[in-house]
């Protein structure tokens, strides 16, 4: 209960002073003029003064609100290896312990765990949080429970009150980190691209001068070597294939050391050709010619080195060899000696006429063993006598030629198999019927029939469902054939056309081993934390997918069918990190932000980032491993920790529940003691 003298003029305030002057004048006359009564007179227009300001005593009934300790505790990665669970949970006990023996006391904690993405320990952004919803009048001290690795120091609050760090973490602690320093986002294949690497020991680490270190693509069989500690190794690695390659870098765990969390690197680096390489050789010049030309030419990412044959050795029409501007084949140069330099060598319409010979052709299917591609566009010449099947080629290509040439018009189809081949797969929704029965294509108007090997996946039929497109592997490499010399009808938009420049785009890019385009692949598409897994297959159903996470548990993941071939999954990954997919049979890796996050760049506890904002607010930094600490109250501005103890400063809020105000006299009374005044000072006057 307090009391507080406090006015309520009857009189607007002006008025008021105005009526203060006159009772100053009237008195400064009097005494002016020695009236023995002056004073009585003074006396009486304090009294009428006091009337008209009308004071009272307010009186308020004041209850004590809680003085507030906020208790941050951090819980991010970094604070859930070694001992420092158990070690939080040392403080939190110690503390709740303490603040209960402090009267009028109360703690509020606050919990703060990894936040979205890799942004790292959010200390301070917490902390603003959390005081932004408290008065701050109540704020009787900040205690944080962490190992000082922050990364939002420039979201540190105004302080209100003492803070004080309780920081986790043993003395001899100590740990081994791999650093990627330099790594490309882009790399031509066939070239070597240089990585930094270094690896540095942290705390009391052991005397090591060097460690073997891993090295593995798409999760394949590791190469391992040996690399110094504390020095930048540069490392030439050349990627294996196009598309994303997932470079994973790795050390041994050591016993003692902290985490392994931080002992992998991944790098993702996207392996791009310089140029593809194709040579295309027309055995005859024909309408569909000019069709693969253009397709090859439009693609500025394709070198193309294109031979029609005009003058066939049986043409002998007399005409000097001095006297011709045709270009001689130089057939040994191409088929022996630079073969290996082509990715892609596309036969149109070729027919034997001893141009190649058998050693030449026999050099091809080696070079499709060894890994390259041929694709064959066939015409009537590939059932004739002359075709290219009955030469050393017929051992690897996937259709063997019966003779028999249908000169009828059809519709090529996509087969069942087909409907799942990323060759193939949706072609007929580019270009779909008006009726919704089948695709919206013009017909073609020749077909080869051919014998297809039981290895070999036809894609497309045609006539009564003969084959018409034709992929296989043979070795490393890849063969294809086109049935039908007749693809160009597509490009003239004969009966509406037909997708023709799409559907060879894909064959050309699957034979040259272009990633987005195998039949069998298993894959990640992330965006943020969020997986969406996607299995493409030739069989009509897949296997549950196994993901292994970044600390060595799994989680199996069941697929569902969203198109022909097509199997995904959506899954939020619970954190971020190097995660690896199995299904038995295909495998694949990700790595959702960097294998080793923020968290763990710096593993050692250290108060070195906090100690300018701890002292300037009068508080301490004390190590949870030295044993528990007292808490005691401190006046305001004075020194608030000590050896084994740290201070809070009690604020004394209180909360007002009611509010009285009596006035001192009535208004009758003043005007009665105004008068008895006057009284008095008329009769001194008088007698006088």
């Amino acid at each position: 209960m307090t009391g507080t003298l406090i006015l309520d003029p009857l009189l607007p305030m002006i008025a008021f002073y105005g009526v203060v002057a006159i009772a100053a004048i009237a008195l400064g006359l009097a005494i002016w003029r020695k009236l023995p009564g002056w004073w009585l007179r003074g006396l009486a227009g304090l009294a009428l003064l006091a009337a008209l300001a009308n004071p009272a005593i307010q009186q308020e009934d004041r209850e004590p609100l809680t003085d507030i300790v906020m208790l941050v505790v951090d819980e991010s990665a970094s604070q859930r290896i070694s001992s420092r669970p158990a070690q939080n949970a040392a403080a939190i006990a110690n503390i709740e312990a303490e603040l209960a023996r402090q009267p009028n006391t109360e703690l509020r904690t606050v919990t703060l765990g990894d936040g979205e993405g890799d942004i790292g320990t959010a200390l301070m952004t917490a902390l603003s949080e959390a005081l932004a919803e408290e008065p701050q009048a109540r704020i009787a001290g900040i205690i944080l429970a962490t190992d000082g690795r922050l990364h939002d120091l420039e979201r540190a609050p105004r302080l209100p009150a003492p803070m004080h760090t309780l920081l986790t973490g043993e003395p001899d602690d100590w740990d081994r980190r791999l650093v990627v320093s330099n790594a490309p986002a882009f790399a031509i294949l066939g070239e070597q691209v240089s990585l930094t690497l270094r690896i540095e020991d942290q705390g009391a680490a052991p005397e090591t001068d060097s460690v073997i270190l891993s090295i593995s693509i798409d999760g394949e069989t590791p190469l391992t070597l040996p690399v110094p500690i504390g020095q930048d190794i540069d490392l030439p690695i050349e990627l294996p294939h196009g598309g994303m390659n997932v470079l994973q870098f790795s050390i041994p765990e050591v016993e003692g050391e902290l985490t392994n969390r931080n002992n992998s690197a991944v790098v993702q680096i996207n392996g791009v050709r310089d140029r593809l390489r194709v040579l295309l050789v027309s055995g005859e010049p024909h309408p569909g010619e000019r069709t693969w030309r253009n397709l090859l030419k439009s693609d500025a990412s394709v070198d193309l080195v294109h031979f029609t044959i005009l003058r066939p050795p049986e043409k002998q029409d007399g005409v000097p060899v001095n006297e011709l501007s045709l270009i001689a084949f130089p057939t040994r140069e191409l088929f022996l000696e630079k073969i290996n330099d082509f990715d892609l060598i596309i036969f149109d319409r070729y027919r034997r006429r001893g141009i190649l010979p058998s050693e030449y052709l026999d050099n091809i299917r080696q070079y499709v063993e060894q890994g390259g591609a041929v694709l064959i566009s066939s015409g009537p010449e590939y059932g004739a006598a002359e075709s290219i099947y009955r030469s050393p080629l017929g051992n690897i290509l996937p259709g063997a030629p019966t003779a028999r040439v249908f000169e009828e018009g059809f519709i090529p189809q996509i087969t069942d198999i087909g409907q799942r081949h990323p060759v193939t797969e949706g072609l007929d929704a580019l270009s779909p019927n008006a009726d919704g029965d089948g695709p919206g294509w013009g017909r073609w108007f020749r077909l080869i029939d051919v014998l297809v090997p039981e290895e070999a996946t036809t894609v497309m039929s045609g006539l009564d469902d003969r084959p018409l497109l034709i992929l296989n592997r043979i070795g490393e490499g890849r063969v294809s054939l086109i049935a039908s010399d007749q693809s160009w009808l597509w490009d003239r938009g004969y009966e509406g056309g037909g997708p023709q420049l799409e559907l060879l785009r894909r064959l050309a890019h699957w034979m040259m081993k272009e990633p987005e385009l195998e039949e069998e692949a298993l894959w990640v598409e992330p965006t943020g934390q969020t997986m969406r897994v996607i299995r493409r297959t030739l069989d009509v159903d897949t296997g549950d997918v196994t993901v292994t996470h970044p600390d060595g548990t799994q989680t199996v993941l069941s697929l569902e069918e969203v198109s022909p071939g097509r199997f995904e999954t959506l899954w939020e990954a619970p954190e971020i990190g190097l995660y690896r997919l199995d299904d038995g049979t295909e495998t694949s890796v990700i790595a959702l932000g960097p294998a080793a996050p923020r968290e763990f760049e710096q593993t050692i506890a250290s108060a070195d980032i906090l100690t300018p904002l701890v002292a300037g607010t009068g508080g301490g930094i004390h190590a949870i491993s030295e044993g528990d600490i007292n808490i005691r109250t401190v006046r305001e501005g004075r020194p608030a920790t000590g050896r084994g103890w740290i201070g809070i400063t009690p604020r004394g809020a209180y909360r007002t529940a009611d509010i009285s105000i009596t006035p001192i006299l009535p208004a009758w009374a003043w005007l009665l003691l105004a008068s008895v005044l006057i009284v008095g000072a008329w009769l001194r006057e008088g007698r006088r």
